[in-house]
């Protein structure tokens, strides 16, 4: 029980939280393509879109495997705390302020992803070349 309040309280807001603050740019050669900028840690999930301005081509697969990778690590690492070091008890303000948060960076991301002029795809449809990789802040 105590897990699953965690769970709903604090590993899904810190997950979207996560998810949105750190992330790893690829600059990428593209075959028949332009030189572009990959966003998305451990896989690139994201980039600009090439058939108008403010669109972005989102990849639903690498996108998925990113937040399954963000939620297990902060889910493990609750749930080792709790388990094995110290009993985790979370409070009423702390819970609404962690979901206030993360509720409203789930907006924002969601806004941005309904733009009509995005491309979904289920996997990356062109290939790539990694020339330099790096990790980034939102801040950076």
């Amino acid at each position: 029980m105590i897990m699953k309040r965690l769970t709903l309280t604090v590993v899904w807001p810190l997950t979207i939280v996560s998810f949105a603050i750190f992330t790893k740019w690829w600059h990428t050669s593209v075959v028949d393509g332009p030189d572009e900028i990959l966003r998305g840690f451990p896989l690139p999930y994201v980039c600009s879109g090439w058939h108008t301005s403010l669109s972005l081509q989102i990849f639903l697969e690498e996108l998925l495997i990113d937040s399954v990778t963000y939620f297990s690590c902060w889910f493990l690492l609750f749930f080792c705390m709790n388990r094995f070091i110290v009993k985790i008890k979370i409070h009423n303000y702390l819970a609404i302020l962690f979901l206030t948060i993360g509720g409203t960076i789930l907006c924002f991301m969601l806004v941005t992803a309904s733009n009509p002029d995005n491309l979904f795809y289920v996997k990356r449809p062109f290939p790539i070349h990694v020339t330099k990789t790096e990790y980034k802040f939102i801040w950076d």
